[in-house]
């Protein structure tokens, strides 16, 4: 038993005594190499810093073992990353190069190019619409102001002035000179507010519009004038809170709608020929035409079927100049009675077949009243065979680039005789925020009045974000003319409302949803627009533009550049635009408008930095085109 418990005690001492060997080996191998390892260190700092290069990295890294070492040196490391994607091709690479064109282009308008209109048809004046330019066609240049250009006259001023070199034209002057058009006067443009059928004014013309029909209580809000020539009814119109749309084509009255927009009176370039008018049905509380020398009865009607189109249940056509009171003007028209008498009778029947009623006619005043649901209309078309009710599946909010037809667009459906067709409209102002009838009938697909609530809500919101970062944007009165290129609901306008400012709302014809009818129940006005596409108007027609999400909208649609440029186009020197987008699709239209002279900012979303979408802040530099002797 003694010998058998000796044993494991004479093993276990052995065990330990080479433990202990083997310890001694292991320590004395590492300090061997820790002090060789410290040699070579030194031996190296001696040599000099470490290359700054790719071949470096291993020498940093054996360096950095030794933490004292490293503080003490002053060695630089290569942080810099090695192992990189190849480099973009050349194309995706390229800085933009967008230089000024020429100052020959200074009023470019590129669907309304006059050497373009000369190549198609001049029947019922088809030539004069919009014919665009192709992708290989358009200008990659930036369109000056002419020499002299200055910031126009703030509002209400502007009515009445604008600056000659602004809009250097003295062609109305002598051709309208006895009409009170305009005139100048040294460096200005005076506007009397006259026109050819009211020498007295157009503030005493409208006083005679408002003893027919009532102008003050509210039910009238939105109107179109055609053929606007300066746009004295529209611009006379603003001071009694009615928003006129006032168009006219480009023709021999040189700069018309230019002039318009200048004062900072809403207008586009537009013509009555072939193709529906860019709005939607039931858009307009009353429609006016003061010689606007539109062939009304000619074509089956067919430019009286448009105007009932766009006019609401219940909407007012007044009609002023050639046939209405022949009997007194006939010799001064240069036209015989017969003539004259036959026109104005082709109105007359043209009016009773679209089931309108002449409320009255008085000197050279005359208005028609269309009716506020179709039920009479319906039955009517037993005597009245032409024109026919549209086919149920024709759309009659689609209007960009659809041609005329010679058939009336049926009013929504009623119960009752007394009921409006679509639904009855809030007077202003309350019909600012008041559901409009589209979205509470349910007709607008995926928006409901609880959304429509919202949205008004929020862009109260935006739009006082915007002023706290854009001081000019809270300056009252900095800005008159505004452009919302993606307007939706128009809740952007609505929150302007009580600023001296007025929206042209676009809804993108790509837009999901149609809500151009919506934006002209809330009693603001609009047009459809494809962003591809140069707009229907001058350059430096707006002096602040917003631009919500049009960008991610038209991505492989068309060029950002083509947009930009349009955008530059038509905004004045020294305007603003406010883009908000993915802030990926910002940063690439910083380094776009960097190059256009455009001093622009990335700022946070309302709602902190935390969001993708981001705003753009920009303001366009002032330039003009160089003086003439610069350039001959």
């Amino acid at each position: 038993m003694a010998l058998t418990s000796g044993c494991p005690t004479r093993l276990s001492h052995i065990t330990l005594l080479n433990a202990k060997k083997s310890n001694f080996f292991y320590i004395t191998l590492i300090s061997i190499l820790c002090t060789t390892f410290y040699l070579i260190g030194i031996w190296q700092h001696s040599v000099g810093s470490i290359p700054n290069s790719s071949s470096s990295a291993a020498a940093a890294f054996q360096t950095s073992s030794d933490c004292t070492t490293t503080l003490r040196t002053t060695t630089q490391l290569d942080f810099t990353p090695h192992h990189l994607p190849p480099d973009p091709p050349q194309e995706a690479a390229r800085v933009p190069h967008l230089p000024p064109c020429d100052p020959s282009f200074s009023e470019y308008s590129p669907c309304e190019d006059v050497k373009r209109s000369l190549k198609f048809d001049r029947d019922m004046l088809i030539y004069r619409e919009r014919h665009c330019p192709e992708p290989n066609e358009l200008l990659k240049c930036r369109v000056p102001a002419p020499y002299g250009y200055k910031v126009p006259f703030r509002w209400p001023t502007s009515r009445d002035f604008a600056w000659f070199a602004n809009v250097p034209h003295k062609e109305l002057t002598v051709e309208k000179k006895n009409q009170n058009w305009v005139k100048v006067e040294g460096e200005r443009l005076r506007f009397p507010g006259g026109g050819t059928m009211f020498p007295r004014g157009a503030d005493a013309y409208i006083d005679d519009i408002d003893k027919l029909i009532n102008l003050k209580d509210g039910s009238i809000r939105t109107a179109i004038d055609t053929g606007c020539g300066v746009a004295s009814w529209g611009a006379y119109l603003l001071s009694r809170n009615i928003l006129a749309v006032s168009f006219a084509p480009r023709d021999t009255h040189e700069a018309q709608v230019q002039f318009a927009l200048e004062r900072g009176v809403p207008a586009l370039i537009g013509i009555m020929a072939s193709i529906r008018l860019p709005y939607p049905s039931r858009a307009f509380d009353m429609a006016h035409c003061s010689r606007c020398l539109i062939p009304w009865g000619q074509y089956d009607g067919l430019y009286l079927i448009e105007v009932d189109r766009i006019l609401r249940p219940g909407g007012y056509w007044i009609l002023s100049g050639p046939p209405i009171n022949w009997e007194n003007h006939w010799k001064g028209w240069n036209r015989t009675k017969s003539d004259l008498n036959a026109e104005q009778t082709q109105i007359e029947t043209v009016a009773k077949t679209l089931c309108w009623k002449k409320i009255i006619q008085k000197d050279d005043l005359a208005i028609w009243q269309k009716p506020t649901n179709h039920i009479h209309c319906r039955v009517n078309r037993k005597v009245f065979k032409n024109p026919p009710f549209c086919a149920q599946n024709q759309n009659p909010d689609m209007a960009w680039y659809t041609k005329l037809e010679t058939c009336l667009t049926p009013l929504p459906e009623v119960t009752s005789i007394k009921e409006t067709a679509g639904g009855k409209l809030a007077k202003w102002p309350e019909r600012l925020n008041s559901i409009p009838p589209r979205i509470s009938s349910g007709n607008l697909r995926g928006i409901t009045e609880k959304e429509f609530v919202e949205n008004t809500e929020l862009w109260k919101q935006r739009v006082e974000y915007y002023k706290k970062v854009d001081y000019q944007l809270a300056e009252t009165g900095r800005y008159r003319n505004l452009l919302d290129m993606n307007a939706y609901l128009g809740g952007f306008a609505a929150a302007l409302i009580d600023d001296p400012v007025w929206t042209m709302n676009i809804v993108p014809v790509e837009a999901e949803t149609n809500t151009l009818g919506v934006v002209y129940e809330r009693g603001l006005i609009g047009t459809y627009q494809n962003w591809c596409e140069a707009m229907s108007t001058y350059p430096r027609t707006y002096d602040f533009i917003h631009a919500d999400s049009v960008f991610s909208l038209y991505k492989d649609r068309c060029e950002m550049e083509d947009i930009l440029l349009e955008m530059d186009r038509i905004l004045r020197p020294e305007g603003s635009v406010i883009i908000r987008d993915d802030v990926d699709v910002l940063v690439r239209i910083k380094k776009i408008i960097d190059v256009m002279q455009w001093d622009g900012r990335i700022v946070d979303h309302e709602n902190g930095p935390h969001q993708r979408e981001k705003i753009l802040f920009a303001v366009k530099q002032y330039w003009t085109a160089p003086a003439p002797k610069q350039n001959q």
